[in-house]
């Protein structure tokens, strides 16, 4: 390969006589002083390969792989079944959040484990005694308008008929009712049917959408021509030995989660994460230690934690896998309010270097806006990355788009904002059964980035490019390099952090996916 014999002809001096520049991640971590993401540069290494050659499997826990490092928030405008479907079928894993009942929670954990990629199986249905406006409402809320209809107007009704573009665009009459409209005469499949047998009914009939029913009529799902076509194929997808999708779910450290616990395991979750903003605590390792007793076979993931005899005490009770981050998060005001904490990257750095020594990966959770945080979070050792503000503005997190100053937004709040403590977030903060709530988050916006089938594969490209910047393959090289001192790193100033950004232009349209955003620059 021509490449290669350069490489071989060209690089005339031995490793060990040429300079280095910069310093070593332990050299960058020595000081006193705690660092963010933002502080630090990884300096470039030497590219003989595609971005594409870039593999991006990593260790969740100690027992389980994912193809790509992401993992979607336990908050409650983050992560529920449509976003652990997404992130699960682009190579990442969704973590349910538990503000709401246990059964609540186990049926999410339910649906995506029932999931078949181009089957939507919690469809959208109306009632023959609905409107043409009621379609029409519907459309301009989620963007489609082939609905079919039960004659309860329930998902688990008798199918009787469907509603699409060809039966309501001529029609003027916003209030006739969907029975005087509707398509009768149905071409449906009987539950149980593989994807390939329902893309040729599909192809035969020429139509848009194939309702599959039970053996009594009764809608159970949907398949839409569109969605096989965006459904066909998810390589990287992480499933489970059965090849179902794997998922995760949040519980906190009360009594109550004991219940929550065994309906999760009933429903087939993969990994169970315990939520605290600070994991050391007797009730955590009380929690860990049920967990490891009564359903061994799952692994639960610890924390929150930033230091070193943190994580010795959850590693020592079982932990299969830490939480890391204490305030880091563009929501969360932690370290404001309770002056506890510590900086992210020193976080992650500190923890990962001690965790490793017991095969134990580290998930950095917080503090991350772009691709630049994710590979730097990787770079100093974490094997996972958490968002909850990147991935919170998507289409299948949950909550309601709204506009506001012309921006279409979605709504975003801490799980210790005082609007989640009420809906059960408290848990979280040992706050519960307190009757002064002090909040260590707020509740704010988001920018709509679209789906996260779009999302996603911008991140990963984006990361690839920056792992072929720094001259590594893999996560398991990329760490191997860290720990051997080969990757170097320099510290920024706050100016040289000024200069690395946009500077010295009147106004600008900010890069990020999904927005398009005029700003004028101070």
């Amino acid at each position: 390969m021509l490449i290669t014999e350069y490489k071989k002809q060209s690089l005339l001096a031995k490793e060990n006589d040429i300079p280095k520049d910069g310093f070593t991640c332990e050299e960058i971590f020595s000081t006193n002083e705690g660092l963010t993401y933002k502080d630090l540069l990884v300096l470039p290494g030497f590219i003989d390969f595609n971005p594409n050659e870039v593999n991006l499997e990593t260790h969740l826990t100690r027992n389980i792989k994912i193809q790509r490092p992401f993992i979607s928030s336990p908050m409650d405008t983050v992560t529920e079944d449509q976003m652990a479907i997404a992130l699960a079928l682009l190579g990442g894993i969704g973590i349910i959040h538990y503000n709401n009942t246990p059964e609540e929670q186990a049926e999410m954990v339910r649906k995506v484990k029932r999931f078949k990629n181009g089957f939507i199986m919690d469809p959208i249905v109306l009632s023959p005694d609905h409107k043409i406006r009621d379609v029409y409402k519907i459309k301009e809320k989620y963007g489609f308008s082939g609905i079919p209809i039960t004659e309860d107007g329930t998902k688990n009704g008798k199918l009787i008929g469907i509603v699409t573009n060809r039966d309501i665009d001529m029609e003027k009459d916003l209030d006739k009712s969907l029975r005087e409209v509707m398509t009768t005469d149905l071409i449906t499949a009987p539950e149980g049917l593989s994807l390939a047998e329902a893309n040729e009914i599909l192809k035969r009939s020429k139509k848009g959408k194939l309702p599959i029913v039970n053996e009594k009529g009764k809608l159970v799902a949907l398949i839409c021509r569109s969605d096989i076509k965006k459904h066909n194929e998810f390589p990287y997808a992480s499933k489970d030995s059965n090849k179902r999708l794997m998922v995760g779910a949040a519980v906190s450290t009360r009594p109550e989660s004991k219940e929550r616990i065994q309906l999760l395991v009933e429903a087939g979750v993969d990994v169970i994460v315990i939520d605290s903003a600070q994991g050391n605590s007797i009730y955590q390792i009380e929690t860990i230690k049920y967990l490891k007793k009564h359903f061994p076979e799952i692994d639960v993931i610890a924390g929150n934690v930033v230091t070193q005899d943190q994580c010795y005490n959850l590693i020592k009770a079982g932990a299969d896998a830490l939480r890391i981050g204490m305030g880091p998060g563009s929501i969360c005001i932690t370290q404001d309010t309770m002056a506890v904490g510590r900086a992210q990257a020193t976080a992650v750095y500190k923890t990962a270097f001690y965790a490793k020594q017991y095969g134990i990966p580290v998930i950095a959770d917080g503090g991350i806006s772009n691709i630049g945080d994710i590979a730097i979070a990787l770079a100093i050792g974490a094997s996972t990355t958490m968002m909850g503000s990147l991935f919170a503005g998507t289409n299948e997190a949950p909550g309601e788009y709204f506009y506001e100053n012309g921006i279409r937004l979605k709504r975003y709040r801490g799980m210790a904002s005082l609007e989640a403590m009420k809906a059960g977030g408290a848990k979280r903060y040992f706050s519960d059964d307190q009757d002064i709530k002090v909040a260590q988050g707020v509740s704010g916006t988001v920018v709509d980035k679209g789906s996260m089938f779009q999302f996603v594969p911008y991140l990963v490209q984006g990361l690839k490019q920056s792992f072929q910047d720094m001259g590594v393959r893999s996560i398991p090289e990329l760490h191997e390099k860290m720990y051997s001192g080969k990757l170097r790193f320099e510290r920024r100033t706050l100016s040289a952090q000024a200069q690395g950004t946009v500077h010295g232009l009147y106004s600008y349209t900010y890069p990020i996916f999904g927005v398009s955003e005029q700003k004028k620059s101070l």
